[in-house]
């Protein structure tokens, strides 16, 4: 799979970077959108040349943590990112933020598209995806975060129902599952 589109930054060169997915697929992405992960741009410095354009497009970057469909998400991702990093002035703008984060799937894609983010070091897409759990999350019952993150109680049932009886007000207007 070869991902091409126009340049996010017209200021930057139009250098292309070759990444190769745990599957196998490879990506050739404008250099702006492939330096957003650390873990690529810290490759180039490792290797004591900096000179992407020199030596960006005959270079495979392999990701053997990511898998092609969650890096056609992260890249797709990075090309709508700002150019700079405003913060939310008002409501409305952090609404919509909220409304941009329920866009990206379920739970489970969510912790692969974290896990992917974590991996390639890319901030500003792992604080995304960890605010859109966290949004999905919120006001869900204790059952359902264990279940969904595989948690096991640490409490005896009749323990734990003490705990509920004793903090009912940390229960209340908890959403259905």
């Amino acid at each position: 799979m070869s991902n091409t589109s126009e340049n996010p930054n017209p200021s930057s060169s139009s250098a292309k970077i070759t990444l190769k997915t745990s599957d196998n697929e490879l990506f050739e992405v404008e250099e702006a959108v492939a330096m957003k992960f650390c873990t690529v741009k810290q490759y180039f410095e490792d290797e004591k040349d900096n000179d992407v354009a020199a030596r960006g497009s005959s270079t495979v970057i392999p990701l053997p943590n990511v898998h092609s469909a969650v890096l056609a998400r992260l890249i797709s991702y990075c090309k709508k990112l700002p150019q700079s990093n405003a913060v939310a002035d008002n409501h409305e703008e952090e609404e919509t933020k909220k409304k941009e984060r329920k866009q990206y799937g379920t739970p489970g894609d969510l912790v692969d598209l974290i896990s992917a983010a974590n991996y390639l070091d890319f901030k500003e897409g792992l604080e995304f995806f960890n605010q859109a759990l966290a949004d999905h999350i919120q006001n869900k019952s204790v059952e359902y975060v264990r279940k969904f993150f595989g948690i096991k109680g640490d409490f005896e049932p009749h323990e734990e129902e003490k705990y509920r009886e004793e903090y009912a007000w940390a229960f209340e207007g908890v959403d259905e599952d």
